[in-house]
Formats: C-alpha cells, structure tokens, sequence
C-alpha cells in the first residue's frame, strides 16, 4: 500500500470505543484484513476504557505493539503483564495533563511510553508543546534506571514541530495529517520528516 511504499516504518491503529473518547473507530476485525497486505509492524493505541476485553484480540490481529492508556486502566500493572504474555510489547499512554508519576511504577513492564501532545480522541489537533518538559524528565528516568524504552509522541506533529520533539528525547513519532495533507505525497513527507527528527536525535 501507498503508506509502506512511502517509507512509513510502521502502522498505528487508534482504537476507540466512544466512552473514554467520544468517537468511535475500527476493531480488530479490520487490522486482520489489512495485516496480509503489508509487511510493516502494526501497533494497536487502545482509547477504551478497561481495554482488558480487547487485548487479545488485538494481538491476534497482527499487532506486535499493544498501548493502554494509564487513565483508562483500573489495574495497569495486570493489563500490561498481560500484553507481554500474548507475546506482545507492552506499551503505556499519558495524556497532555496526566503526570509522569502515574507511570513510574510500571516503566519495568514496557517497552514504550506514547505521551500524547494533543487531547486524544480527534485528528488535526495543534501540538502542545509543554509536554516536551514531560519528554525531558522521563528520559532523565528511563536513563537513570538504565532501561530500553522507546518514547513516542502523538498529535501534531509535523515538519514544524518533529525537530523540538525529538530534542526533547522522543525517537518515535505518529504522523496523520502532515503525512495525508503533504501535496507532494507520503514519500515526501516521510523523507522530510525523518530528516528533520533525525538531525534533531544526532
């Protein structure tokens, strides 16, 4: 498809359940049928509430990365012990005003923190750049405790934000409309985007 022949690395689905957000999306039913037709890893960003019900459908599906949110979990530790069991790399979400300090305790479990840098729930959304000071503190931590945890930043990012994300300590990014809206198409946005978050990260 247009999006892996234009260099994306990787797919990322959002999950809603129009209760923790107020829209509704897609289910694992439509992941399975896209999974046979590329090559790239799919991660699943879960914006349901208590996504313990769906998670093993989502690794059935063909995601090889499974995201809860912290403020949609009752038992975070348990949903997430949970995700590595189906084989699948634990990953925790953080909202624009949702403290580090609600994940600490878990960062042992992931291989992933996404911290989003819009409200979740709608595309198109302008960046919030205060959560580069959140971004700064969690790779003090992640580097202090010595762990492998890649930190990726959701919602607005585009060529005029990717730089200052990445200098902050993020090295994964979700791009949607600065990739679907770049009138020279996927490839270009992508080459553009890497380049810029990469010379950030040097």
């Amino acid at each position: 498809m247009e999006l892996e022949q234009g260099g994306a690395d990787l797919i990322h689905w959002d999950v809603m359940d129009g209760n923790f957000v107020p829209n509704l999306s897609f289910g694992a039913d439509v992941i399975a049928s896209i999974r046979p037709l590329l090559t790239i890893p799919f991660e699943s960003h879960l914006m349901v509430n208590e996504p313990t019900w769906i998670l093993d459908a989502m690794v059935e599906a063909g995601c090889s990365t499974v995201m809860v949110h912290a403020e949609a979990c009752r038992h975070l530790h348990r949903t997430l012990g949970r995700i590595g069991e189906l084989g699948a790399t634990p990953a925790v979400v953080i909202n624009p005003a949702t403290p580090l300090e609600a994940i600490v305790e878990v960062l042992d479990l992931v291989g992933l923190v996404l911290i989003m840098s819009v409200n979740p729930g709608f595309g198109g959304q302008s960046y919030i750049s205060t959560v580069e000071n959140k971004t700064r503190r969690l790779r003090d931590i992640i580097i202090e405790r010595g762990l492998d945890i890649d930190i990726e930043i959701d919602g607005g990012i585009a060529p005029s934000t990717i730089a200052s994300a990445a200098s902050a300590g993020a090295n994964r990014f979700v791009v949607g409309s600065a990739m679907f809206r770049d009138p020279d198409g996927f490839a270009h946005a992508t080459n553009e985007l890497r380049t810029l978050g990469t010379a950030a990260l040097a």
